[in-house]
């Protein structure tokens, strides 16, 4: 990444800056939503200046389309993955090593706890062996490339 100092660093350069100003059109470039997706489409295909354009003809100042990317971002953000604890990651190589057919309902319930956290789902532990199977895949991908 481009930008690998922390927000406090940008906060205290001097605003007139080259490097706070490209950091700042580095923020402005991210995605952090559908807010921002169905922006960028609309702006790309050229609707916002068209929605713009009716608002005005109406006697609006503004069309809402900064309020309805905001709102639609708070509800439909796009969360990365956290990542796994020290203690996380050496509970799942145990857990893999062991290449277990069954698992016991303890163990279920620590997986889908670090599943839940890293990927910010709300799984609960079921019967269901596809759903675990899904579960343990991912976990099993990350520790993989936690490996690498």
């Amino acid at each position: 990444m481009k930008f690998e100092k922390n927000e406090e660093y940008y906060a205290q350069l001097d605003k007139r800056t080259k490097e706070y100003k490209e950091y700042q059109e580095f923020k402005a470039e991210q995605v952090t939503g559908l807010g921002d997706v169905i922006a960028r489409v609309t702006k790309a295909t050229g609707i916002d200046k068209v929605a713009d354009s009716i608002a005005h003809a109406l006697g609006y100042e503004d069309c809402g389309c900064d309020e309805r990317k905001e709102k639609l971002n708070q509800l439909y953000g796009f969360k990365g993955l956290e990542c796994l604890t020290e203690e996380e990651f050496v509970y799942l190589v145990d857990f893999f090593a062991l290449k277990k057919t069954r698992v016991t309902y303890p163990e279920q319930l620590e997986l889908y706890k670090i599943y839940n956290r890293i990927f910010h789902a709300a799984m609960k532990p079921t019967s269901c062996g596809s759903c675990y199977r899904e579960v343990a895949n991912k976990l099993s991908r990350l520790v993989t490339e936690y490996k690498k």
